[in-house]
């Protein structure tokens, strides 16, 4: 699979730590930074990860920040992003399962290594279901971005 990693300063150890393992599990990782841990900020690599999905130049997205909430409410403000930070694999993959969920985001000063592990094994092999419900709140949730053009 196709994939794009991206973190601030906070998440860079995580970010080429799970970069490396999942180039391990055969996956095409493309890493669009931090490279250091200089002071960034979070909406640049959140627009960054999320550009490159829609693009079409990445099937699904890994974003980290400190505690993964800031990049997840920027990555969100990108048409077509779904984005949600999970510390819990149930989470990762129900988030795509039912709501199509296309960035995961994860907190680096929440969790550890091996946890972001798990959760990339949640999130990376799920696929939405499309069942009727579903694509119905998915269709609203659309709606709601059109309608609110994401500018807030």
């Amino acid at each position: 699979m196709r994939i794009v990693i991206g973190a601030d300063h906070a998440g860079f150890a995580l970010k080429q730590n799970l970069g490396d393992y999942l180039r391990e599990l055969g996956h095409d990782v493309t890493d669009v930074g931090t490279m250091n841990t200089d002071p960034v900020d979070y909406p640049d690599y959140a627009e960054a990860v999320g550009k490159l999905i829609l693009g079409g130049g990445a099937e699904r997205g890994v974003l980290i920040c400190g505690s993964g909430v800031g990049a997840s409410v920027a990555a969100n403000k990108l048409p077509g992003i779904r984005a949600a930070v999970c510390h819990d694999t149930y989470s990762a993959r129900q988030g795509v399962e039912h709501d199509d969920m296309n960035i995961l985001v994860l907190g680096a000063r929440v969790i550890g290594e091996e946890l972001a592990r798990e959760l990339a094994r949640a999130f990376l092999p799920a696929q939405f279901t499309a069942e009727a419900r579903h694509l119905r709140r998915l269709e609203k949730t659309k709606a709601l971005e059109k309608r609110y053009g994401k500018s807030t």
